[in-house]
Formats: C-alpha cells, structure tokens, sequence
C-alpha cells in the first residue's frame, strides 16, 4: 500500500507476517497537506524468538506516538488473529482508520457490512475504506480520508521528498531478503538476515557482494538448493530489479554462511538495527 501510495518501492512486501523489520518512513505532500507514513513490522501473535518479540515491541511502541493508525485488513475477512491484533492496538486507544485491502479479489462487496458491524461492535473506527493496493484503487479516496483528521502543523519534509533516506546497504539487502522470503519455506525467513559486504562501480556496472545469514546450519543448504538452484534464483531475481530501479547493469555475488542463534540474540539484533536490547517483552 504504501509503495503505491508513494509511487515508489520503499518497503519490501511479501505474504508473511513481519517481512518488515525496520520501521520505513515514507512522504506524501499534497498541496498543504503532508502525510509521513511509518511502515512498521506486523505483529507476530506467536512469537518465540527473540527476533519476533523485538518486532512486536517496535511496531506496538509507534502506535502509541502516532497521530493515526491505518489498520489493514486483506480482502473480507476479520480472524482470529486479527481481533487479537486489533486488542493490542485498541489498549494504546489511538485514532484508527480500517482499511480493506485487496478488494478486487473479493467478488461481492455486500459482505462488508455485515464484516463492518462485527468490527465495530468491538472498536470504533473513524472510517472504513476499501482499497486494492495493488491495482491503485480506492488510494486515493484513503489519502482524502486521512487529510481529515492530521493535525495542524509545519510539514517535517521538503515537498518533493518521498522517503526518508535509506542507504543503498539497506536497500540491497532487503531486496535480497524479500526475495528469499518469496522463495522459500514460511518458517526460514525469520531466520535470515543479509547483509551488504562489498560494493563498487567497475567499467559503468555496480558490483555487489552480499552474505545470506542463516541460523542453523541445516538451513544453509536449503537456502543454496540443489546445485544452487535457489541461490541463483534469489540472485537473478534481486539483480533484474536492481538494474531496473537503479538503470544501470549490475553484478550481484552472493554467499550463504551461519550465525547460530541470531534471531535469540537481543543484543546482536540491536547492532544490526533491529530495535534495542530492551525490546523483548
């Protein structure tokens, strides 16, 4: 969604729960009005690794010092697991707008309102607004929704500014990690993490040399594939993007290597930006 909104690729996506891990600020100014959008981590209801508990803690804690919650919800369903979520956002008792996402996929619309009720029943929107993120539709009328209830105040951005900068490390090893999270089982991208090790122009072509970190070492080769199969195809896959978002030719070399135990390690998650040692609750 917030891609779309922006017109730019800010933020990493995939189908799993807390494929964000880093809270990504992204900027839209419309006429007087400007709206600074933090993508946080999902939360993680499940959560046993000190990784996910670290991410619960960081997307709760913004919550609390924002002026509006988008609350999405995918297509017409409202689940367990989202009434549990929703609990935890009802307990910072912020201003919230619920936002249906993947619309186009649900095929009659009539269905919402009795899904409204039920959520309304337990907390009180101040709008519900449908959107399909992917196909733009509806974001628009979610921006004028929005612009309803900011508050008055300088803007903190320059009007063209769309994000906050994001390093080009950064940016690398989250295509790399939203790749992996694409290819792979749903249990092996909580544990992984990327990192950039080398990066140079050479002859008018970007260099890249990035490290895949894995957990256990059972979950190396799984990551390569057979005959390195996966790794190429994660490889391959950044590169093409990279080149496109970049417009330039790109040679990405990558390596997988263990770090046992990384994800239950507060004090290494927080050197590698992933909140603070004091996160795990």
């Amino acid at each position: 969604m917030l891609n779309t909104i922006l017109d730019k690729k800010i933020s990493i996506t995939s189908r799993r729960s807390q494929t964000t891990r880093n809270n990504i600020i992204g900027v839209k100014t419309q006429d007087n009005y400007q709206m600074v959008f933090l993508d946080t981590p999902g939360i993680h209801l499940k959560a046993t690794r000190t990784l996910n508990k670290v991410l619960n803690h960081s997307a709760l804690s913004v919550i609390q010092d924002s002026d509006l919650v988008l609350f999405l919800l995918q297509r017409s369903s409202f689940q367990d697991q989202d009434k549990q979520v929703l609990q935890k956002i009802i307990e910072s008792k912020p201003k919230a707008i619920c936002v249906f996402n993947k619309l186009d996929q649900v095929q009659n619309k009539n269905k919402l309102l009795p899904l409204i009720q039920e959520i309304d029943s337990q907390f009180s929107f101040l709008e519900y607004v449908p959107i399909s993120a992917l196909h733009n539709n509806g974001v628009v009328d979610l921006l004028e929704c929005i612009k309803n209830y900011l508050p008055k105040n300088n803007h903190l951005y320059p009007a063209t500014m769309k994000s906050k900068e994001i390093p080009d490390n950064f940016f690398i090893s989250e295509l790399v990690r939203e790749k992996i999270i694409r290819s792979l089982s749903d249990e092996l991208p909580h544990e992984t993490y990327v990192v950039v090790e080398t990066k140079s122009m050479e002859r008018k072509m970007l260099s890249v040399g990035v490290i895949i970190y894995v957990a256990r070492p059972s979950q190396k080769s799984i990551v390569i594939g057979h005959e390195g199969s996966n790794l190429k195809r994660i490889g391959k896959q950044t590169r093409i993007e990279l080149e496109k978002i970049l417009n330039i030719k790109v040679m990405l070399k990558t390596f997988v290597k263990v770090n046992k135990n990384w994800n239950n390690d507060a004090q290494y998650l927080s050197s590698l930006g992933v909140g603070t040692s004091q996160d795990v609750t």
